[in-house]
């Protein structure tokens, strides 16, 4: 009779410590769970400069605003349809060179690249590439190679 009660004190207390773990555990998985994610932080910038900008243009209408801007002297890169770093350079020259001041040649689609194209494709200047800008360069890109 003792090793039973020897056996059942020793399976009570064996449920209870694995009663608490698993609370305890549990607590711990609930305490993560209700932690924020971690963020990283990538600035504006940074995503710009990797990402394709093609206000709104398919890669036909985008392939021909690379082939204009070849076409007049400022290479774009391949003619790819995907207005990355190399076209937006080569348009930011083509703009500071006219007076249209796009800034910093750096291929980042920023407020003052939007403020030269607008100035260029003669729509309101507010550095915003709106309905109004996109559709403006949608319309100047109609035309092909």
């Amino acid at each position: 009779m003792r090793s039973n009660v020897l056996t059942r004190t020793v399976i009570s207390l064996t449920a209870v410590v694995g009663l608490a773990a698993g609370t305890v555990a549990a607590a711990g998985t609930s305490f993560a769970v209700s932690q924020p994610a971690a963020k990283t932080s990538v600035s504006a910038q940074d995503v710009s400069i990797l990402a394709v900008n093609n206000l709104g243009l398919n890669t036909t209408r985008a392939k021909n605003w690379q082939c204009w801007l070849r076409d007049t002297g400022y290479n774009p890169g391949t003619i790819d349809g995907q207005l990355g770093t190399n076209s937006w350079k080569a348009a930011q020259r083509k703009f500071n060179d006219l007076g249209y001041n796009a800034g910093t040649v750096d291929g980042v689609v920023g407020t003052n690249t939007i403020k030269a194209l607008q100035r260029y494709l003669g729509v309101a200047v507010d550095g915003v590439a709106g309905p109004n800008t996109k559709a403006a360069f949608w319309d100047f890109n109609a035309f092909g190679c």
